[in-house]
């Protein structure tokens, strides 16, 4: 049998088991039951003498009569172990009889009898004498018999009876006492002291134990069941670094449900991921490339899928002691206008512009969200000459990747940048700014309050097989643990806005 079906068969076994047995347990068996059990059957004449001289000789018969002999102390316990309430109209004799049950004694007569130890005071008055409760002798089946009443009793509920009975025959021994009777839709049984663990209850513990041993036997020695949407193989990943952290831990979750599969990773930026997969992905299911917005012109060959939506900040030096831009400052910073940063309440520090590269899918979706779609036109300089040289007036460098934008904006004074805001969030050195008062965060987003913003997208030349790892990896991350995943980065899976064909929000 193959290991999958038994790993999953076991537990529904198991399962199936449980029920059964709670509901013949608790609803069928159980429902009305009346449980009774001898407590004490003592002989009281012929031994007490021995060890306590002068007690009961009472119940001696003088020499020469006949009288008592072979006396005998019974105490028992009759008690509702059942789950449900039982009433007098529960027990099965006519509606007029008093008596609802009998305690018989063969081989010996009632002496006497008295009812102790009542569960609850109420229960007195249905054992009262009057009530039911009597003493008779059936010779014909040489029975001394005890007839009770018809007592409701809630779960739980018990009460005793201490009889003094004699032998009535010449027989070495009798049998132990039976109660007899019948309950509607219940039962009369005897039943056991309790002091451990019942045997019906340790042979389902035991029943359980098998199962978790044979699981585990099972899982050590067969081999993991592939995940359902598994694909071995090998995938290349280019383009976007702004979604480079995204992609690594999904690649690595998808890793640990599914070891065939194989990841190299070349995130140089969208325009190259780009021009990669049209040159060398035609035929070649295993390249895709993540952009920051969709493509440009030039690519007629290449499919996108929309993955998430992400969300961007603008960036400063963190000792800049700037936290709050209003969009229109923006703007005019990366125009030139603006070249002290004195004139925005900041230190008196001249503005260092710190550009992604052109071919940037993160420059692109800045330039269309902050710019109004226009480009950066300022010359272009060394970032490290800027530092170094530190001239006056606002100045602007380039920077090909997310890790350079950071570690750029952290080590030049003055410095505004701008980057994914997951990755800006945890750098060193540098503050990501509100903009006229609003958070890089999802909600904002989604509330149209943020104003920067783009969707990430996943290209491929031409369909992708469905069975290929690229395919498979596409749906993980749309589809299953995937989204977890964008989510824990800040971002928000398409499939989960209200507009997903679009992949964003209503503007």
């Amino acid at each position: 049998m193959d290991n999958y079906l038994i790993q999953i068969g076991l537990p529904i076994i198991a399962l199936a088991v449980s029920l059964i047995a709670f509901v013949w347990e608790f609803v069928v068996i159980r429902r009305k039951q009346l449980g009774y059990r001898v407590q004490m059957d003592t002989p009281v004449t012929g031994e007490i003498d021995s060890v306590y001289p002068g007690v009961l000789t009472q119940l001696h018969a003088a020499e020469g009569d006949p009288g008592l002999r072979d006396l005998s102390i019974v105490l028992v316990r009759i008690e509702n172990n059942g789950v449900t309430y039982i009433d007098p109209g529960d027990y099965a004799t006519p509606g007029d009889e008093p008596v609802g049950m009998h305690l018989e004694f063969p081989r010996r007569r009632v002496l006497g009898t008295a009812v102790n130890e009542l569960s609850d005071r109420s229960l007195r008055d249905y054992l009262e004498p009057g009530r039911g409760i009597a003493v008779r002798e059936d010779t014909s089946r040489q029975l001394g018999v005890i007839d009770l009443p018809k007592v409701p009793m809630n779960r739980g509920d018990h009460y005793k009876i201490l009889a003094i009975l004699e032998r009535s025959t010449a027989d070495a021994d009798y049998p132990e006492p039976t109660l007899r009777g019948k309950l509607k839709g219940g039962r009369i049984c005897e039943t056991r002291s309790r002091t451990g663990v019942s045997r019906n209850v340790l042979g389902f513990l035991v029943f359980l134990v098998v199962i978790i041993v044979v699981q585990f036997a099972v899982a050590l020695v067969g081999d993991d069941p592939p995940a359902a949407d598994c694909v071995s193989g090998s995938l290349t990943v280019v383009g976007s670094s702004a979604f480079e952290p995204v992609v690594h831990d999904a690649a690595d979750a998808y890793r640990k449900t599914c070891a065939g599969a194989r990841f190299t990773f070349a995130f140089d930026g969208s325009e190259r991921g780009l021009a990669r997969v049209d040159e060398e992905g035609r035929g070649n299911p295993g390249l895709l490339a993540i952009t920051d917005g969709p493509k440009g012109v030039g690519y007629p060959d290449l499919l996108p899928r929309p993955l998430a939506m992400a969300t961007f900040a603008v960036i400063v030096n963190g000792d800049s002691g700037i936290h709050d831009l209003p969009a229109a400052r923006i703007g005019d910073l990366f125009r030139g206008r603006i070249a002290d940063w004195s004139e925005l309440g900041g230190p008196a520090q001249p503005v260092r512009l710190v550009n992604r590269a052109l071919g940037s899918g993160t420059r692109e979706t800045f330039q269309q969200r902050l710019l109004d779609g226009a480009p950066v036109t300022l010359p272009q300089n060394s970032c490290r000459a800027i530092r170094v040289t530190n001239p006056p007036g606002p100045a602007a460098c380039e920077v090909p990747l997310t890790r350079d934008m950071l570690e750029t904006v952290a080590a030049t004074p003055g410095a505004i940048g701008y980057a994914a805001y997951t990755e800006a969030a945890h750098a060193p050195g540098v503050v990501a700014v509100t903009i006229d008062g609003h958070r890089p965060a999802r909600d904002e987003v989604l509330a149209h309050a943020y104003p920067f913003w783009g969707v990430e997208y996943a290209y491929s030349n031409g369909e992708l097989p469905y069975d290929s790892l690229a395919a498979a990896f596409l749906r993980f991350l749309t589809d299953h643990a995937g989204k977890d995943i964008i989510r824990a980065h800040g971002d928000t899976p398409c499939a989960e806005l209200d507009r997903t064909a679009a992949c964003s929000p209503d503007r």
